[in-house]
Order: C-alpha cells, then sequence, then structure tokens
C-alpha cells in the first residue's frame, strides 16, 4: 500500500520514522512519501520536502513566513494528488497538516492524524474540523482521547512515543571521556531544537553560568541547527554535546528545560527540572488570550498538577533560575515532590508502544475499511 506521511520538526520527524518502520513490518508492500526530515528519509520516505525549508514557529513569526508556508502547502498538495496513496498519514504539525487534511479528505483519500494538534489548549472549536476531516486520531497523551471524543473524533490513546525510544536507548559506556567533561556535577541545558527556540533562550542560560561553580553546565546541541547558534556559550566555555540528549539527561543532578516534548523527557529520565519559556512579545499576547490551560509543560499537564516550576517570558530570569535551581539541588523535600509527580506521569503514560499499535490500527483500517 501506498503511504503519505507529514511531519514538520525534528520530534514529529522522529516518531514518524519509528511509525514508518513500524509499518514496514506489517505491511511488505509498503511505499512512503512525503515531508519529513533525516530520521523519515533514513526509514524509508521518499522526502517530497525537508521539514526544514518549511519550518516557523510562534505567532509573529508565522505571520511573517506564510507565503513561505503557503508555497509549500501548494507543493504537498499537488504532490497528494500525484502519489494517490491508500492514506494520508499526518504527525503532529498542527497548523499545516489540517490544511492538508482538508486537502485530502476532497480528494476522497483517508486520513489518520497520529499526535493531533493540540487544540484541547487552545481554539478548541478546531476540533469539530478534525472531526470531519480524519478517520483514525491516535493520542499520545493520557487525558486526549476523552477530550476528542467528546466531538465526535475517532480518538484513541497508543501511549507515548517517548517511552518507544527511551526503552531502546544504550548510553554510551564513555560519555564523559567522548566529550571531554570532568566528573563534577552536570546541569543540563536543553535551549530547544528550533532557531528561534535557541536565540530565545540561549542568553540567559549562559548567565546563569556563574552562580554555580561548583557544577558543570552542559548544553544539549542538535546538529539540524546551524553550530554558530551555540557560540555564545562555547566561547563563554560551557561544553557543548550535540545529538546526545539522552546520554546528558542519564548523567545529570538537574536540567534547565526550554517548553516542549524535552520536558517530558527529562522526566522520564527522572532528572529535577525547571521549565522555561519566552518568545517575541506579540506572540506571547496573543497566545496568553488564546491558551486554555493551565500550565506549559507537559510535565505539569499529564500530570493534572504543578510538579515542576515554569518560568515563563518575565518570571525567565537569572535570579528566578538560581532560586529554584539551588532549592531542587539542596531541599531533600522538594526533590522527592518532583520524583513523586514523575512516577505518577510515568503511571499515567503507561507502557505500549505507540509506534507498534498505531501501525496496526492504521494498517488494518485501510485493509479492511468498515
Amino acid at each position: 500500500m501506498k503511504y503519505y506521511v507529514i511531519s514538520g520538526e525534528r520530534s514529529g520527524d522522529l516518531h514518524a520514522s519509528n511509525l514508518i518502520r513500524a509499518i514496514r513490518v506489517k505491511d511488505d508492500t509498503s511505499l512512503f512519501r512525503g515531508m519529513g526530515g533525516n530520521y523519515s528519509i533514513e526509514a524509508g520516505l521518499d522526502a517530497t520536502v525537508h521539514y526544514q525549508e518549511v519550518a516557523v514557529m510562534g505567532f509573529l513569526e508565522v505571520l511573517l513566513g506564510f507565503r513561505k508556508v503557503l508555497r509549500y502547502l501548494s507543493i504537498i498538495k499537488k504532490d497528494v494528488e500525484d502519489f494517490k496513496p491508500d492514506v494520508v498519514i499526518l504527525v503532529d504539525y498542527g497548523g499545516f497538516n489540517l490544511k492538508i487534511a482538508a486537502h485530502a479528505k476532497k480528494l476522497g483519500l483517508k486520513v489518520h492524524y497520529y499526535i493531533p494538534p493540540k487544540i484541547w489548549a487552545w481554539n478548541q472549536g478546531r476540533a469539530k474540523k478534525l472531526a470531519k476531516i480524519t478517520d483514525g486520531v491516535y493520542c499520545i497523551l493520557p487525558f486526549e482521547e476523552e477530550f476528542f471524543k467528546g466531538f465526535g473524533i475517532q480518538a484513541t490513546y497508543v501511549g507515548n512515543p517517548l517511552l518507544d525510544e527511551i526503552q531502546k536507548f544504550e548510553g554510551h559506556p564513555f560519555f564523559f571521556q567522548k566529550n571531554e567533561l570532568s566528573y563534577q556535577p552536570i546541569i543540563a541545558l536543553l535551549p530547544g531544537s528550533r532557531k528561534q527556540e535557541v536565540k530565545a533562550m540561549l542568553g540567559m542560560m549562559i548567565e546563569l553560568v556563574p552562580k554555580f561553580p561548583n557544577a558543570q553546565f552542559v548544553i544539549a546541541g542538535v546538529s539540524n541547527l546551524e553550530a554558530e547558534l551555540y557560540t555564545p556559550a562555547v566561547e563563554a566555555g560551557i561544553r557543548l554535546v550535540v545529538d546526545q540528549t539522552y546520554d546528558l539527561l542519564k548523567h545529570s543532578v538537574a536540567a534547565v528545560v526550554t517548553s516542549g516534548t524535552a520536558t517530558l523527557e527529562t522526566a522520564l529520565f527522572r532528572v529535577p527540572q525547571v521549565v522555561v519559556y519566552r518568545t517575541s512579545a506579540i506572540s506571547y499576547h496573543i497566545g496568553k488570550h488564546l491558551i486554555r490551560v493551565p500550565f506549559i509543560s507537559l510535565v505539569n499537564l499529564i500530570a493534572g498538577k504543578k510538579i515542576v516550576t515554569e518560568l515563563i517570558q518575565k518570571d525567565y530570569s537569572v535570579d528566578s533560575l538560581t532560586n529554584e535551581l539551588n532549592s531542587m539541588l539542596s531541599n531533600v523535600q522538594i526533590k522527592a515532590a518532583i520524583y513523586e509527580g514523575y512516577d505518577l506521569i510515568k503511571e499515567k503514560i503507561g507502557t505500549q508502544s505507540a509506534s507498534d499499535r498505531t501501525a496496526e490500527m492504521i494498517v488494518d483500517t485501510v485493509r479492511n475499511p468498515s
């Protein structure tokens, strides 16, 4: 069968690649085409567009990059028509993929959404639209299934794909030697996986370093971004490790983490963390009026209560970061409460393989339409 798969950023690309591999096991005739990144390409995707060509983020940034997004939307729509897939599989990347879903439905194609857009956080009216343009939605957060079903969407909680990644992770036996690290306690700095995030978040992280002379700070870099983005940190004497986030978390005593998927990864590695986020003033004020959830981190959202501290916009300061890190490192009760919260999150997520279950449901549904 022919599968058209679309992901639009690094974590979505990773999860799409695992789904592609799982589908290939269940369908040895499978052909894959679409939009993605290096992970998906290595898994067997014939990529018409690399997601890096399209990437923009934030309300203001999306507005300024609107023409570029429209151009690539047209390219992908035309490619879907030419490829004539048996099913279109959308992975995260809500703004773009919802438009593709609507187009695919007009063409009479089956549309399945893995990692649906977070419309429970803002613009919940889009749920009614999602019900009309999808044949199946596969949720990775425990509370999403009930929310989506409330709008008549064929939704299933399939587990969280991060568990699949962490369970197969094998740490590098010489991580410290490989990266020329000392054996001082490590505080991990995770500034994000997008250019705009790193530019917005890294400066404050650099200023934090002198406050903790008895620790070593290490930045989790990603290879899909220009090395120059990390130059200010490297020039300040901070170690940079690239594409080694799990190894870094495995050896860290604490972390400062930009809000996103990395907050959940950090929790699953049981590293006490402070969640931070800053965006342009316009994007923040627009988002503040639209977002309908009490937290921004997946850790607190899944737990349904505050487990870790979130420092957003003006609260993201050197003094606040210093105070929070000192509390986590020195206060046994605070650290114990974080670990207890992490246990709750792991219990809620469960242990099932998200990629395998989603692949099985999609292949079965396409082969045996009701």
